[in-house]
Protein backbone atom coordinates (compact mmCIF):
# COMPACT_ATOMS: atom_id res chain seq x y z
CA UNK A 1 0.00 0.00 0.00
CA UNK A 2 1.31 3.39 -0.96
CA UNK A 3 2.48 5.94 2.17
CA UNK A 4 0.05 8.63 2.15
CA UNK A 5 0.50 12.35 3.83
CA UNK A 6 -1.57 14.48 5.87
CA UNK A 7 -1.51 17.84 7.96
CA UNK A 8 -1.07 16.79 11.69
CA UNK A 9 -3.39 18.02 14.16
CA UNK A 10 -2.88 18.21 17.94
CA UNK A 11 -4.97 15.18 18.34
CA UNK A 12 -1.65 13.80 17.19
CA UNK A 13 0.52 15.34 19.35
CA UNK A 14 1.23 11.89 21.03
CA UNK A 15 1.80 10.24 17.72
CA UNK A 16 4.41 12.49 16.74
CA UNK A 17 6.26 12.34 20.04
CA UNK A 18 6.84 8.51 20.14
CA UNK A 19 8.38 8.42 16.63
CA UNK A 20 10.45 11.17 17.81
CA UNK A 21 11.24 9.08 20.61
CA UNK A 22 11.82 5.70 18.89
CA UNK A 23 13.47 7.36 16.03
CA UNK A 24 16.32 9.11 18.57
CA UNK A 25 16.85 5.46 20.36
CA UNK A 26 17.21 3.99 17.14
CA UNK A 27 19.89 6.55 16.25
CA UNK A 28 21.54 5.99 20.06
CA UNK A 29 22.08 2.43 18.78
CA UNK A 30 23.27 3.12 15.49
CA UNK A 31 26.20 5.80 17.19
CA UNK A 32 26.27 4.66 20.56
CA UNK A 33 25.48 7.70 22.25
CA UNK A 34 22.10 8.13 24.22
CA UNK A 35 20.19 10.85 22.91
CA UNK A 36 17.57 10.48 25.49
CA UNK A 37 18.17 8.74 28.41
CA UNK A 38 15.63 5.68 29.18
CA UNK A 39 13.99 6.84 26.20
CA UNK A 40 12.99 3.23 25.10
CA UNK A 41 11.27 2.70 28.64
CA UNK A 42 7.67 3.27 28.20
CA UNK A 43 7.28 4.22 31.83
CA UNK A 44 10.76 6.37 31.56
CA UNK A 45 8.56 7.81 27.91
CA UNK A 46 5.38 8.39 29.32
CA UNK A 47 6.84 10.59 32.08
CA UNK A 48 9.09 12.16 29.10
CA UNK A 49 5.89 13.14 27.54
CA UNK A 50 4.93 14.72 30.77
CA UNK A 51 7.42 16.51 30.71
CA UNK A 52 7.98 17.66 27.13
CA UNK A 53 3.94 17.95 26.29
CA UNK A 54 4.02 21.60 26.91
CA UNK A 55 6.69 22.04 24.36
CA UNK A 56 4.52 19.72 21.85
CA UNK A 57 1.37 21.15 22.30
CA UNK A 58 3.33 24.96 21.99
CA UNK A 59 4.62 23.88 18.28
CA UNK A 60 1.57 22.57 17.48
CA UNK A 61 -0.32 25.73 17.95
CA UNK A 62 2.44 28.10 16.79
CA UNK A 63 3.56 25.90 13.53
CA UNK A 64 2.19 26.20 10.27
CA UNK A 65 3.87 23.19 8.53
CA UNK A 66 3.12 19.99 10.67
CA UNK A 67 3.27 16.98 8.41
CA UNK A 68 2.55 13.24 9.23
CA UNK A 69 3.25 10.14 6.72
CA UNK A 70 1.26 7.40 7.11
CA UNK A 71 1.75 3.60 5.74
CA UNK A 72 -1.71 1.20 6.03
CA UNK A 73 -2.87 3.18 8.54
CA UNK A 74 0.01 3.85 10.50
CA UNK A 75 2.29 6.77 11.30
CA UNK A 76 5.80 5.90 10.30
CA UNK A 77 7.04 10.06 9.89
CA UNK A 78 6.28 13.57 10.95
CA UNK A 79 7.63 17.17 10.34
CA UNK A 80 7.32 20.16 11.60
CA UNK A 81 8.46 24.11 10.88
CA UNK A 82 7.79 27.12 12.31
CA UNK A 83 7.95 30.78 11.20
CA UNK A 84 9.07 33.66 12.67
CA UNK A 85 8.83 36.74 10.96
CA UNK A 86 11.25 35.64 7.63
CA UNK A 87 12.55 33.07 9.22
CA UNK A 88 11.59 29.43 8.68
CA UNK A 89 13.69 26.93 11.03
CA UNK A 90 12.55 22.88 10.71
CA UNK A 91 11.98 22.22 14.41
CA UNK A 92 11.69 17.91 13.95
CA UNK A 93 12.11 15.63 11.34
CA UNK A 94 11.66 12.04 12.35
CA UNK A 95 11.31 8.90 10.07
CA UNK A 96 10.71 5.64 11.57
CA UNK A 97 13.49 2.71 10.49
CA UNK A 98 11.15 0.44 9.23
CA UNK A 99 10.42 3.72 6.50
CA UNK A 100 13.40 5.02 5.63
CA UNK A 101 14.67 4.62 2.47
CA UNK A 102 11.38 5.01 0.45
CA UNK A 103 11.32 8.68 0.10
CA UNK A 104 9.12 9.11 2.72
CA UNK A 105 11.96 11.54 4.20
CA UNK A 106 12.10 14.02 0.68
CA UNK A 107 8.20 13.46 0.78
CA UNK A 108 8.12 15.12 4.16
CA UNK A 109 10.65 17.79 4.04
CA UNK A 110 8.88 19.08 0.96
CA UNK A 111 5.91 19.86 2.77
CA UNK A 112 7.19 21.01 6.23
CA UNK A 113 10.07 22.81 5.07
CA UNK A 114 10.07 24.74 1.66
CA UNK A 115 11.93 27.21 0.34
CA UNK A 116 9.76 29.91 0.79
CA UNK A 117 11.30 32.25 3.28
CA UNK A 118 13.91 34.40 3.03
CA UNK A 119 15.97 32.48 6.00
CA UNK A 120 15.94 28.94 6.91
CA UNK A 121 17.41 27.03 9.46
CA UNK A 122 17.90 23.81 11.24
CA UNK A 123 19.43 22.57 15.06
CA UNK A 124 20.13 19.08 13.66
CA UNK A 125 21.35 15.58 15.19
CA UNK A 126 24.76 14.15 13.93
CA UNK A 127 22.70 11.57 12.16
CA UNK A 128 24.55 11.22 8.19
CA UNK A 129 21.24 9.82 6.92
CA UNK A 130 19.03 13.22 8.06
CA UNK A 131 22.16 15.86 6.94
CA UNK A 132 22.65 14.38 3.95
CA UNK A 133 18.42 15.12 3.06
CA UNK A 134 19.43 18.67 4.47
CA UNK A 135 22.15 19.43 2.86
CA UNK A 136 19.38 18.53 -0.61
CA UNK A 137 17.24 20.78 1.08
CA UNK A 138 19.37 23.89 0.71
CA UNK A 139 20.74 23.98 4.10
CA UNK A 140 24.27 23.42 5.30
CA UNK A 141 26.16 22.84 8.72
CA UNK A 142 28.04 26.25 9.69
CA UNK A 143 27.89 25.87 13.67
CA UNK A 144 28.33 23.25 15.88
CA UNK A 145 26.57 23.33 19.24
CA UNK A 146 27.81 21.05 22.59
CA UNK A 147 25.97 20.14 25.44
CA UNK A 148 27.95 20.75 29.00
CA UNK A 149 25.97 19.65 32.24
CA UNK A 150 27.16 19.09 36.12
CA UNK A 151 25.54 18.83 39.59
CA UNK A 152 24.90 22.17 40.53
CA UNK A 153 27.07 23.49 43.26
CA UNK A 154 27.08 27.30 45.07
CA UNK A 155 28.82 29.42 43.37
CA UNK A 156 30.33 32.68 43.79
CA UNK A 157 30.59 35.26 41.33
CA UNK A 158 31.69 38.98 41.01
CA UNK A 159 29.94 41.14 38.43
CA UNK A 160 28.33 45.08 37.42
CA UNK A 161 25.41 43.37 36.29
CA UNK A 162 21.96 43.23 38.59
CA UNK A 163 19.75 40.23 37.80
CA UNK A 164 15.91 40.74 38.31
CA UNK A 165 12.99 38.54 37.43
CA UNK A 166 10.67 39.47 34.84
CA UNK A 167 7.27 38.61 33.83
CA UNK A 168 5.33 39.04 30.77
CA UNK A 169 4.76 42.67 30.29
CA UNK A 170 5.64 45.22 27.27
CA UNK A 171 8.44 46.29 28.53
CA UNK A 172 10.16 43.10 28.86
CA UNK A 173 8.89 41.43 25.60
CA UNK A 174 10.00 44.67 23.89
CA UNK A 175 13.34 43.99 25.84
CA UNK A 176 13.23 40.57 24.40
CA UNK A 177 12.42 40.98 21.20
CA UNK A 178 14.89 44.21 20.54
CA UNK A 179 17.88 41.55 22.29
CA UNK A 180 16.46 39.05 19.47
CA UNK A 181 16.93 40.75 16.64
CA UNK A 182 20.47 41.97 17.78
CA UNK A 183 21.58 38.95 18.07
CA UNK A 184 19.64 36.09 16.31
CA UNK A 185 18.27 38.46 13.32
CA UNK A 186 14.12 37.94 13.98
CA UNK A 187 12.15 38.19 16.58
CA UNK A 188 9.60 35.36 18.05
CA UNK A 189 7.27 37.08 20.74
CA UNK A 190 5.03 33.93 20.69
CA UNK A 191 7.77 32.06 21.77
CA UNK A 192 8.60 34.05 24.68
CA UNK A 193 5.60 34.02 25.91
CA UNK A 194 5.40 30.26 25.92
CA UNK A 195 9.03 30.22 28.00
CA UNK A 196 7.75 32.37 30.50
CA UNK A 197 4.55 30.49 31.29
CA UNK A 198 7.23 27.19 30.84
CA UNK A 199 9.85 28.66 33.18
CA UNK A 200 11.26 31.74 34.96
CA UNK A 201 12.79 34.96 33.22
CA UNK A 202 15.42 37.05 34.03
CA UNK A 203 16.42 39.67 32.80
CA UNK A 204 20.19 41.24 33.31
CA UNK A 205 20.72 44.95 33.38
CA UNK A 206 23.49 47.20 33.38
CA UNK A 207 23.00 50.79 34.49
CA UNK A 208 19.38 50.32 34.56
CA UNK A 209 19.80 48.86 30.49
CA UNK A 210 18.75 45.34 30.02
CA UNK A 211 21.39 43.46 28.18
CA UNK A 212 21.00 40.07 28.43
CA UNK A 213 18.25 37.88 29.19
CA UNK A 214 17.96 34.30 30.58
CA UNK A 215 15.82 31.60 31.41
CA UNK A 216 15.72 28.91 34.08
CA UNK A 217 13.95 25.57 35.09
CA UNK A 218 13.78 23.00 36.88
CA UNK A 219 15.17 20.67 34.25
CA UNK A 220 15.67 22.95 31.30
CA UNK A 221 17.94 25.55 30.93
CA UNK A 222 17.78 28.13 27.83
CA UNK A 223 17.65 30.00 26.18
CA UNK A 224 20.38 32.83 27.19
CA UNK A 225 21.25 36.58 24.58
CA UNK A 226 23.88 38.59 26.35
CA UNK A 227 24.78 41.94 24.22
CA UNK A 228 28.37 41.88 26.07
CA UNK A 229 29.52 37.31 25.92
CA UNK A 230 31.89 38.38 28.79
CA UNK A 231 28.92 38.05 31.02
CA UNK A 232 28.29 34.67 30.50
CA UNK A 233 30.48 32.95 33.33
CA UNK A 234 28.50 35.65 35.93
CA UNK A 235 24.74 34.76 34.06
CA UNK A 236 26.24 30.83 34.19
CA UNK A 237 27.25 31.18 37.63
CA UNK A 238 23.88 32.66 39.37
CA UNK A 239 21.98 29.88 36.82
CA UNK A 240 23.72 27.37 38.65
CA UNK A 241 23.16 28.75 42.15
CA UNK A 242 19.56 28.81 40.99
CA UNK A 243 19.46 25.10 39.96
CA UNK A 244 20.93 23.85 43.55
CA UNK A 245 18.53 26.00 45.28
CA UNK A 246 15.74 24.03 43.47
CA UNK A 247 17.95 20.93 44.74
CA UNK A 248 17.78 19.91 40.56
CA UNK A 249 20.03 16.74 39.73
CA UNK A 250 21.82 18.41 36.78
CA UNK A 251 22.29 21.74 35.35
CA UNK A 252 22.95 21.88 31.45
CA UNK A 253 23.39 24.22 28.84
CA UNK A 254 23.22 23.98 24.71
CA UNK A 255 26.24 25.81 23.91
CA UNK A 256 27.39 27.42 20.12
CA UNK A 257 30.88 26.04 19.68
CA UNK A 258 32.24 29.61 19.19
CA UNK A 259 31.11 30.98 22.28
CA UNK A 260 33.92 30.40 23.95
CA UNK A 261 32.99 32.81 27.04
CA UNK A 262 30.58 30.16 27.99
CA UNK A 263 32.98 27.11 27.37
CA UNK A 264 35.95 28.40 29.08
CA UNK A 265 33.65 28.78 32.16
CA UNK A 266 31.79 25.88 31.96
CA UNK A 267 35.44 23.62 31.78
CA UNK A 268 36.73 25.82 34.43
CA UNK A 269 33.64 24.34 36.40
CA UNK A 270 34.20 20.86 35.32
CA UNK A 271 30.73 20.55 33.26
CA UNK A 272 30.71 17.30 31.22
CA UNK A 273 30.72 17.92 27.65
CA UNK A 274 28.33 14.89 26.79
CA UNK A 275 28.42 12.91 23.67
CA UNK A 276 25.14 14.00 21.90
CA UNK A 277 26.36 17.19 19.61
CA UNK A 278 24.11 19.17 17.41
CA UNK A 279 24.78 21.00 14.25
CA UNK A 280 23.43 24.56 13.66
CA UNK A 281 22.62 24.64 9.53
CA UNK A 282 21.14 27.56 7.72
CA UNK A 283 21.05 28.40 3.76
CA UNK A 284 23.65 30.82 5.12
CA UNK A 285 25.12 31.86 8.34
CA UNK A 286 23.59 34.15 10.50
CA UNK A 287 23.37 35.35 14.27
CA UNK A 288 25.70 36.05 17.14
CA UNK A 289 25.91 32.84 18.36
CA UNK A 290 28.90 33.40 20.64
CA UNK A 291 26.36 35.84 22.31
CA UNK A 292 23.37 33.01 22.56
CA UNK A 293 23.04 29.73 24.21
CA UNK A 294 19.99 27.81 22.98
CA UNK A 295 16.85 26.51 24.04
CA UNK A 296 17.11 23.35 26.24
CA UNK A 297 15.58 20.92 24.21
CA UNK A 298 16.96 22.44 21.11
CA UNK A 299 13.55 21.74 19.51
CA UNK A 300 14.37 25.64 18.50
CA UNK A 301 16.83 28.46 18.18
Amino acid sequence: MSITYRKATPADDPITFNICMKSLEEFSRRSGVQAITGANDPETRANLWDIRRPFWEHLSQTSDNYWLAEKDGKAVGYARSILREDHRELTEFFVLPEAQSAGVGRELLQRAFPNDAPHRSIVATTDHRAISRYLKSGVYPFLTELYFERTPEPVTFESDLTIEPADENPASLEALSGLDLAILGHRREVDHLFLMRDRKLYLYKRNGTVVGYGYIHRDFYGPFALLNEKDFPAVLSHAENEAHKMNAPVVGFEVPANNTSAIDHLTKRKYRLEGFMGSIMSDEPFGKFKNYILTSPPYFL
